[in-house]
């Protein structure tokens, strides 16, 4: 039982839940009320396939994480550690291969690969970015926070490409619900990106000692606490500028109950985040501070909930 509650820990199964409610909620909530027929209609198979396929994909990044960040990790967070001390390396490694390769699996058995090879890349891509991430990338500045908001906005968006075979005359064929359907896309997966790029800035600002020991060259590091806070509180300013514009224009629509909601559960968070990176001086700072932009990431998905009443 230790065994297995220690590979939970290893591909961080919350995370994982937590993809599992967002490609759920986005297939439920938006794509079968922007199309009701072609849902009632569709294959739910195929979507349980990218599910899937998307959690191990993810599993897999987060065992491979831990595999190269051991050294970092003893000083970062030693109580948490799995990898060579629950977890022989040599099957971390094996279980990454596994999970990845099943990933991808999955992934061409959902739709037919001739029209969809396009997912079938953007998941192999995934796989390589977060292999080279966790052996390069996360050591650069803004590199490795950019790959990691991507493939966080890639979740969303698998969705939507999923939807569209890659021949002429789809890509052509432009109608209402095609364009709704796009801009409720782009508009999770940008929340999605922007939300997961301040939160991996301040996780490299809460592991500054042990980034800092191994020669890594985050934002923190060269910047400077100061300089990354600015940089956070900057995009955290835009996105609260966002949410607000967009709940001018839900009202207009009626939407109270959905407008109520983001101003109550996002966007008075993110204004008490701002506050607390204000103060955050140390690493316990920082991961609370972390912690409440997990928790907004939560309330933001769940607010897709919303569009099953008002679509």
């Amino acid at each position: 039982m230790n065994l297995i509650a220690a590979f939970f820990r290893l591909v961080r199964w919350p995370n994982l839940v937590f993809i599992i409610i967002t490609q759920c909620l986005f297939e439920w909530c938006i794509y079968a009320r922007v199309y009701p027929i072609e849902f009632n209609a569709s294959n739910h198979f195929q979507f349980l396939l990218i599910l899937f396929a998307s959690v191990f994909i993810a599993a897999a990044g987060y065992i491979i994480n831990d595999y190269f960040d051991q050294n970092i990790d003893q000083i970062n967070k030693p109580d948490k550690m799995v990898v060579n001390t629950i977890i022989n390396r040599r099957w971390v490694i094996f279980w990454h291969m596994v999970l990845s390769l099943v990933g991808l699996f999955f992934t061409m058995l959902a739709l037919p690969i001739q029209l969809y090879w396009h997912l079938v890349l953007g998941n192999l891509l995934a796989i390589l970015l977060l292999w080279f991430y966790s052996t390069n990338f996360k050591k650069q500045l803004l590199i490795g926070n950019i790959i990691i908001s991507l493939l966080t906005a890639w979740v969303i968006l698998i969705l939507f490409f999923a939807k569209f075979p890659l021949l002429i005359n789809e890509l052509l064929l432009v109608d209402h619900d095609k364009i709704r359907f796009f801009r409720l896309s782009i508009l999770y997966a940008s929340f999605a990106f922007i939300i997961s790029l301040v939160r991996e800035v301040v996780k490299d600002m809460e592991d500054i000692e042990g980034d800092q020991k191994y020669g890594c060259r985050t934002m923190p590091i060269l910047w400077g606490i100061r300089a990354s806070k600015v940089f956070v509180a900057v995009w955290m300013v835009v996105l609260i500028a966002a949410l607000i514009i967009l709940q001018i224009y839900v009202l207009g629509l009626g939407w109270w109950h959905s407008a109520l909601y983001c101003i109550l559960l996002i966007v008075l968070p993110l204004l008490v985040i701002l506050k607390k990176l204000y103060h955050a001086s140390s690493a316990s700072d920082y991961h609370t501070v972390s912690s409440w932009i997990k928790l907004v990431m939560f309330t933001g998905i769940l607010s897709m909930l919303f569009f099953r009443f008002y679509l």
